[in-house]
């Protein structure tokens, strides 16, 4: 068709333009072929340009003679430009698609650092989509995760990950067809990817902080309560899943307890479930090893714990046991309400469940040290309590009625014995020191008024003894015997350090105990300064407080007086 447009429009112009320049039209149509089509379709162009130039335009004019040297060299001539044409093409071809190339790489890589190095995907994809709109001279971009509402205002790429719709990108609708076609075929693809792996990062990110933060709390010996709630917490935002829980499996191997959970309002904290086949508890606890059970809503048990997740709107879960000593202690057990969880879960659950070995490996090595310090304790002050009642009611008894005796032989004495009067006496008065000496003995070790009345009559008598004024509130009620030993053992120990090393003018003791935890506050004017750790007074109310699971604060600044802030919990003591 390029030949014939050729041919014709020569035809019209050999009025006025000699033959043999018209070539120039022929060769025109070549360069345009050979540099738009290729080489190959431009080299036939030129054949047949050759042929028509021949044939319409060298005399004789309707003759076809190839015989000619002049052919030949218009021939050549039109090989060359072809050859030429196309190799600039191709050429001009490389460069722009390396340019392209390049500056698409350019992209990538920026679209790239934005994503991947910002501390949080929700706060790079803003700054992705405007260098985006910068890049491809839009006038504006967006780049949105999830569903998204219906917008007439701008088209949307969809974004895919792993074969799922994971969000749009979004831009103006009356983009021209060659920016469209660079979105779709290019920028779509390198953004998927690249967002894929900034979800990843951002998810070994949050697994790993989730995780730390876990371990902080093993490490700063938080109560397994609190553990287990932390992890049905992490494991839910972090998967995420709509519920989440920790369960430990009951002696009886037949009934589960939520030990810990996370949005799962209709099995509380503390409730009780039995172990119903088609559960994922009750196949964990079969299996011991990790299980899936999909298709929830599709079972035909209509126990109570099967009712209660199909009711949560519960389609799948997932569970991993707990394994401590040997044994299945319980399981993490992760649900999802759509779609079921992806299938790394169980390998990323099992992370979870060795801080929950270590944290229940950690609570039971506490239990047992703290169960041994208080049965030392408690044989300290029963010792105690043994050698002050020998004192008060053997060698106390015995010298007071010594003592009475050798009055009595004193005031028989006639008063030529006056002399040996005065040696008596001054024998009675000695034993009367000695006497006092091992009443105070008796009260160190344990005082019998505490024994007889209770912590608030030995503590007013404590505070009268005391060479630092006292001023207390009490309100305990009646507490069990070792914890009143506790409170006045700690009692005593600040009032004389009060005493002795505050300089203090007054010492505030309030205590007060409600159903589950007996509260002592210690505070006096002195000079502070106390170093816990040093003084085998504060060591010794430590390992008291602590031997019975209870807690010690103590603030000494220089110049700002000590306090003392002890909370001890009593439930089931009282």
């Amino acid at each position: 068709m390029c030949v014939a447009a050729e041919t014709l429009l020569a035809d019209l112009l050999k009025q006025i333009t000699p033959e043999r320049s018209l070539g120039i039209l022929y060769l025109l149509g070549i360069v345009i072929v050979a540099s738009v089509w290729g080489l190959w379709l431009g080299m036939a162009t030129a054949m047949i340009s050759t042929l028509a130039f021949d044939y319409f335009l060298i005399p004789p004019i309707g003759s076809l003679t190839l015989d000619k040297a002049e052919d030949w060299t218009v021939f050549a001539i039109f090989i060359a430009v072809t050859l030429l044409a196309g190799s600039i093409s191709k050429l001009a071809r490389s460069l722009a698609a390396e340019a392209d190339a390049r500056e698409e790489a350019d992209l990538s890589a920026e679209l790239a650092r934005i994503l991947l190095h910002a501390p949080d995907l929700s706060t790079a994809q803003p700054a992705a989509a405007r260098h985006l709109a910068e890049a491809l001279e839009l006038t504006s971009a967006a780049i949105k995760l999830g569903p998204l509402p219906d917008d007439e205002h701008r088209v949307a790429f969809p974004l895919h990950g792993d074969g799922v719709r994971i969000g749009a990108l979004l831009v103006p609708p009356d983009l021209p067809r060659p920016t469209q076609r660079r979105l779709r075929d290019r920028v779509v693809p390198s953004m998927e990817v690249l967002l894929q792996a900034a979800r990843e990062r951002q998810r070994v990110a949050d697994e790993q902080a989730a995780l730390r933060r876990l371990a902080t709390l093993v490490a700063h010996g938080a109560p397994p309560s609190e553990i287990f709630g932390a992890v049905a917490r992490e494991v839910g935002q972090i998967l995420p899943a709509p519920h989440a829980a920790v369960i430990r499996y009951e002696p009886d191997d037949v009934t589960a307890i939520m030990v810990g959970t996370w949005k799962t309002a209709m099995t509380p904290l503390g409730s009780r479930w039995p172990l119903e086949k088609g559960s994922p508890a009750e196949a964990v606890a079969r299996t011991k090893a990790p299980s899936r059970v999909d298709g929830i809503q599709a079972t035909v048990g209509t126990g109570r714990l099967l009712t209660t997740l199909r009711e949560m709107g519960i389609t799948s879960a997932i569970g991993c046991p707990v394994t401590v000593g040997g044994r299945v202690w319980g399981a993490v057990i992760a649900a999802s309400t759509s779609t079921p969880l992806p299938q790394d879960t169980e390998k990323r659950l099992l992370d979870f469940t060795d801080l929950l070995v270590a944290a229940i490996a950690n609570a039971e090595d506490r239990g047992k040290l703290q169960a041994s310090r208080a049965r030392v304790v408690a044989a300290a002050d029963a010792t105690r309590r043994f050698i002050e009642r020998d004192l008060h009611d053997g060698t106390q008894q015995r010298l007071v009625s010594l003592m009475l005796h050798l009055r009595a032989v004193e005031s028989t004495l006639p008063a030529e014995l006056a002399e040996f009067r005065g040696l008596l006496s001054h024998t009675t008065q000695t034993l009367d020191e000695a006497l006092e000496d091992l009443r105070g003995i008796a009260r160190g070790l344990l005082p019998a008024l505490l024994s007889r009345a209770g912590i608030e009559p030995a503590l007013r008598a404590l505070a009268r003894c005391s060479t630092v004024p006292v001023e207390l509130d009490l309100r305990t009620g009646e507490l069990a015997e070792h914890l009143e030993v506790t409170v006045y053992r700690i009692v005593a120990e600040a009032l004389t350090n009060a005493a002795q090393h505050a300089d203090a003018s007054v010492v505030h003791v309030d205590l007060a105990a409600d159903e589950t935890t007996a509260r002592l506050s210690i505070r006096d004017d002195g000079r502070g300064g106390a170093d816990p750790d040093r003084g085998r007074g504060l060591i010794g109310i430590r390992d008291r407080v602590e031997a019975l699971g209870g807690r010690l604060e103590i603030a000494s600044p220089a110049g700002g007086g000590t306090s003392l802030l002890v909370e001890i919990p009593i439930a089931g003591d009282r």
